[in-house]
């Protein structure tokens, strides 16, 4: 273990730089090889059916009583779908802000993280991530390109039963596809603007007739969107390189066992805030010398960001007379540092105004997950049962340099932080058809945590601000607490029709406690901050009409939600997190995918999101009646495809257009905190060359040029609002090559 004194002495050695209702969408068209199961008809493949583990069970997609959204492989790759923005881009109640190009802050369904809290040693997020069923929970997303994807699930809601860790909002899966014996292989090169190139290959082989290995790899490389004016540089831009391998070992048929690797290394530019002015305040002293273009900074140093993961697991499925046994062995590291400009005037002396963040994380997680699967009463009866063990050690240091004209509001401090967590939790759920197609679903997970860590603050130079508050020695506290949750769900669902079925749910969700990382006072960083929990409740219809030419579903949804962590900036000091607050949250969420004729797909989506405090006061704030952080009323989107035969040839076009209205990045929900409404188009068309090798498309992304933020910071006492913005209009060109 790394105590606060020693992080100090690296941190001073090494890390103190110098300086209701509308259309929509859903599911979507899939290719699925090897041995997760296929649509057993033409007519299923041709309505876009997928199969999922929404229930940690494979089934058709229309047959989960769970609001999913699943993008199959085909849809991602014709949808040019590479972050996750763009998967929220297509997913209704689903919202992703970031403060920086690894940090994501999700929110679904008026359920997310505030900034500050899960980029801290001691805090989670609300909306998790699951990579091949291992909890992602620090260190960003996957590249999407290099796991050879099967599909990306994304499940709506309070998941506390089956998934558990942190899954209060909901979560997303990646679901890369196994080694098989089926030989194949994938190429793809990519130029576009602002000089981007890419590499993508990954291939699957069989070694023997029980053994197989899949491998892939990716190079994504581009110039920054903005100009730093200080420096000369193009900052914010992209040097990212992924690589994993899978070797597959089926000794019996009742026996699978599957080794997982892969790496992610990236090394980049940083993301330097953009600063707003208000020219009124102070006769604008404070704004000379800022360029009011978006796209430029002037910032006196460019920052970086580097980030290396690595992520070992291994799953073992052995077939036994009373089910099927599941083992998921999992191993994840995250080395992050970042240096981060976010307050910059610096070529305006002597109103010179400065402040940046840097850190360093270094992040281990063990996870280990042991489930039974079954099914009984002549497969009336489907059920499983499992245990799951998360140990996670975070070395985080995390400091701030503000250097202002003013003396007394210039010095350094840094934050070291060390915090050892373990979760263990209990869990199974039983899905009995009660009657012929009405099937009842009960289950339930208990889960134990305990979070203990040691927490440091000091000033490393200035004589004043930032803090900790009133004592140059600053503080070295520790602090530690368990907490357990009972995470019930219960539902019913009755197939009225094949294609047609009703359901209704009640599940709770929880969401971890933990430690404020960056406190202005001993106090405050040794007391913990309780967990959150959810009830939802949700009703719904997964349709298909017309010999399932037309996919409608429809969910309906209220989620009563309560101890909200919270964070609250306070200006030239730190990040306070603290319970202070009750939510109430209803919307109707609209999936719909038409297939009129032979070659035309149109599919879409609408969210309609009611989500306020009814209650959150701290101290000189009454914020009750705001709406919830990144939770935009309505969001809709809507995609057209056409694919043409000309001989051999398919040439197939697709759009995608989007608009979500207006939200806030906080809880105060003051007008310079405007997440403003915002569109998106994007656009592709491709040829694919007789004999299904050869394929070259041409692609655009936010067409439009919208300019949209990712993030708003308001700095009130100098009235300045700081900005990271999302990508520019990008296109290119990419030209792949398959065997299979």
């Amino acid at each position: 273990m790394i105590r606060p004194n020693a992080l100090r002495h690296i941190a001073l050695s090494g890390l103190i730089l110098p300086a209701m209702l509308l259309p929509a969408i859903a599911v979507a068209q899939t290719a699925t090889t090897g041995d997760i199961a296929a649509p057993d008809t033409a007519a299923e493949a041709a309505s876009g059916d997928i199969i999922v583990t929404a229930q940690r069970r494979e089934q058709k997609l229309q047959d989960v009583p769970v609001a999913v959204t699943a993008f199959g492989a085909d849809q991602l790759k014709g949808n040019n779908v590479e972050s996750m923005q763009d998967i929220a881009t297509r997913t209704p109640g689903l919202s992703v802000s970031q403060v920086d190009p690894i940090n994501q802050n999700f929110a679904m369904r008026g359920i997310g993280t505030a900034a500050g809290i899960s980029q801290n040693a001691g805090g989670d997020p609300s909306v998790v991530v699951f990579v091949d069923g291992v909890y992602a929970g620090r260190g960003g997303t996957p590249d999407i390109d290099s796991l050879d994807l099967e599909r990306v699930e994304v499940l709506r809601g309070p998941q506390g039963t089956l998934f558990g860790k942190n899954a209060i909002g909901g979560l997303v899966q990646f679901i890369s596809r196994k080694p098989s014996a089926d030989p194949s292989f994938h190429i793809e090169g990519t130029y576009g603007n602002y000089n981007r190139y890419s590499m993508v290959t990954y291939g699957n082989t069989p070694i023997t007739d029980k053994i197989f290995l899949s491998v892939g790899f990716s190079h994504k490389q581009r110039d920054g969107f903005e100009y730093n004016e200080t420096t000369g540089n193009r900052v914010n831009n992209e040097n990212l390189t992924t690589g994993r391998a899978a070797l597959r070992f089926v000794p019996t048929d009742n026996l699978d066992i599957i080794l997982r690797g892969d790496y992610s290394d990236q090394n980049q530019l940083g993301n330097p805030r953009h600063n707003i002015c208000d020219a009124s305040f102070a006769g604008g002293v404070h704004c000379a010398g800022i360029n009011p273009d978006p796209r430029v900074v002037n910032a006196y140093t460019d920052g970086y960001i580097k980030r290396f993961t690595q992520s070992y697991s291994a799953e073992i499925n052995w077939t036994v007379p009373i089910g099927t046994i599941t083992s998921l062995t999992a191993v994840r590291k995250v080395d992050f540092k970042f240096l981060t400009p976010f307050f910059s005037n610096p070529i305006n002396p002597p109103n010179q105004i400065e402040s940046t963040d840097f850190g360093h994380e270094w992040d281990t997680q063990f996870s280990q997950e042991l489930r039974l699967a079954f099914t009984g009463f002549g497969d009336r009866l489907h059920g499983q049962t499992g245990i799951y063990y998360l140990h996670e050690n975070n070395n985080r240091i995390e400091g701030q340099i503000q250097d202002f004209a003013t003396p007394a509001l210039t010095g350094t401090a840094i934050y070291p932080q060390y915090v050892k967590a373990r979760s263990f939790a209990v869990f199974g759920q039983l899905d009995y058809e009660i009657a012929p197609n009405f099937t009842a679903t009960a289950g339930a997970r208990m889960t134990w945590e305990h979070k203990e860590g040691e927490f440091a603050g000091f000033k490393v130079s200035g004589p004043g601000l930032p803090p900790p508050l009133g004592s140059l020695a600053g503080y070295d506290v520790t602090g530690a607490k368990s907490w357990s949750a009972f995470t019930p769900r219960f539902a019913l669902n009755w197939k009225v029709a094949p294609d047609v079925m009703f359901y209704g749910s009640v599940a709770r969700g929880y969401k971890s406690g933990g430690f404020q990382g960056l406190s202005g006072t001993a106090a405050g960083a040794a007391t913990p901050y309780d967990p959150e929990l959810a009830w939802g409740y949700e009703a719904g219809a997964k349709t298909q009409w017309f010999d399932r030419r037309l996919t409608f579903n429809l969910a309906l949804f209220r989620t009563d939600y309560k101890n909200l962590q919270v964070s609250q900036l306070v200006p030239l000091c730190c990040v306070v997190v603290s319970n202070a607050a009750k939510a109430k949250i209803q919307g109707v969420e609209v999936e719909a995918i038409a297939r009129p004729f032979p070659g035309f797909e149109i599919d879409g989506s609408y969210s309609y999101l009611d989500a306020k405090f009814i209650s959150y006061n701290i101290p000189g704030q009454n914020y009750t009646g705001n709406e919830l952080p990144r939770s935009p009323k309505n969001k809709f989107n809507i995609g057209a495809q056409y694919d043409l035969m000309a001989s051999d040839w398919r040439i197939r076009t697709r759009a995608d257009y989007s608009w979500v209205s207006n939200a806030y990045f906080d809880a105060s929900n003051i007008p310079q905190q405007l997440w403003p409404s915002h569109e998106n188009l994007d656009a592709r068309i491709s040829v694919r060359a007789p004999g299904k090798a050869w394929e070259l498309s041409v692609w655009g992304k936010n067409l439009t040029n919208t300019l949209v933020p990712n993030y708003v910071t308001y700095f009130g006492p100098y009235r300045q609002t700081l900005v990271p913005y999302a990508p520019p209009r990008t296109y290119g060109m990419s030209l792949s090559f398959d065997i299979n």
